[in-house]
């Protein structure tokens, strides 16, 4: 099975839309798939939009009355993938956006190289159709930010907001922390994901995609400034919340069988 699952906060504009785009690449490409939607305490009609797409769709919306912000969304998003599956070692979820900043294209993409082994697979997008000068100098240089705080192997683009993740690295992440998964906010949070999940892949691989920032019905949430020092902040964030050392091999496969049988 694979979880889609799109954080959303008064996306009414573009999330029926992509919704439908994602199921026209399924219908093209014969995987199960369950789509995971969180209404993040939206004040326009996104709610509305959503509700006739359970009908039609293998759809389950989420909603914070609230609005509790985009690593909260994420978080209980995946949480939720991770609840549903009774085979974490075959299946994954895909994190994208709903602001058509991400091509549902990449995702055939996506599952072929989580099929092949590997257990995390991000995308390092390439920015079009965004004219913020600013913007363009966070997307590339926002990842050194966390440098020397956060490491994944082989990723450059650590603040990408897409991507798949093996549930079985993911249920070892949250298993391995206590209390919440992720405890920064923002670009951050992605790289804080991929960082805690990548402690139990054994593959992390990345592919290139396009960011249409020309395709968003509405301006950018995003201030450089305010993002530049949000990732700065962070930096303090992190360090106050290690990753647990990884179980040495013999340890991690019995831990995963008594977690399977219990499962």
């Amino acid at each position: 099975m694979i979880y889609v699952c799109i954080p959303s906060h008064d996306e009414a504009a573009t999330i029926g839309l992509l919704l439908w785009k994602i199921r026209q690449v399924f219908a093209g490409f014969s995987r199960e798939y369950q789509l995971l939607v969180l209404d993040d305490g939206s004040t326009d009609a996104t709610g509305e939009v959503l509700e006739p797409y359970t009908r039609v769709l293998p759809l389950t919306v989420i909603r914070h009355e609230q609005r509790q912000g985009y690593a909260a969304s994420v978080e209980d998003l995946l949480r939720h993938a991770v609840e549903l599956t009774d085979r974490p070692k075959r299946d994954a979820a895909i994190l994208l956006h709903a602001d058509f900043t991400h091509n549902p294209q990449v995702i055939p993409d996506l599952v072929r190289r989580v099929e092949s082994g590997a257990d995390i697979v991000v995308t390092e997008g390439k920015l079009e159709g965004e004219p913020s000068t600013g913007y363009r100098l966070l997307r590339r240089y926002g990842p050194s930010l966390l440098r020397g705080v956060v490491t994944v192997a082989g990723v450059n683009d650590l603040v990408s907001g897409y991507s798949i993740i093996r549930l079985v690295a993911l249920r070892n992440a949250l298993r391995s922390t206590p209390g919440r998964l992720l405890v920064t906010d923002g670009w951050a949070a992605n790289a804080e994901l991929y960082w805690r999940a990548g402690r139990y892949a054994r593959r992390i691989e990345t592919i290139p995609s396009v960011e249409r920032h020309d395709l968003r019905h509405r301006p950018t949430r995003v201030r450089p400034l305010n993002e530049a020092a949000e990732l700065w902040r962070s930096r303090a964030k992190l360090r106050a919340a290690p990753i647990p050392p990884v179980p040495a091999e013999p340890a991690r496969r019995e831990a995963e069988r008594q977690a399977e049988a219990v499962s």
